[in-house]
């Protein structure tokens, strides 16, 4: 399969990414964790409004496979969650980097991306040569 892997996303080594908009940042799981979900059958996020810490769990996507924990790379406020994931779990197996994101938050403090990977460091490790 072949994976996009967009210049403006920073990743986690757990594989969610990061995009930086207007102050707020967007959070997904990239496509190559959910190719290697399999089948997703459920979303489950927290709440709008929650106040999260770096690393506290945000949520769970539950496949065929297995059920896997997501993470929040930064400190901050769930500012909107994206209800049409938990609705159609569909959206985040087809569209994991543009319809399929999960939640935006708003940062605690002024955010700096020196602990997440570039989009070619991540695809370096995921796409081994």
């Amino acid at each position: 399969m072949s994976y996009q892997f967009p210049d403006n996303l920073n990743y986690a080594d757990t594989h969610e990414y990061v995009l930086e908009e207007n102050g707020f940042l967007k959070i997904g799981v990239s496509e190559f964790a959910v190719d290697q979900l399999g089948d997703i059958v459920f979303v489950e996020l927290a709440d709008q409004g929650s106040t999260l810490e770096k690393g506290d769990t945000f949520g769970t996507i539950e496949s065929v496979k297995a059920v896997e924990e997501v993470y929040l790379p930064f400190s901050g406020e769930i500012v909107s969650v994206n209800e049409s994931v938990i609705d159609n779990p569909e959206l985040l197996q087809n569209d994991p980097i543009g319809e399929g994101w999960l939640i935006v938050i708003k940062p605690e403090s002024k955010v700096s991306f020196d602990n997440l990977m570039t989009s070619e460091v991540y695809k370096s490790k995921v796409m081994p040569i």
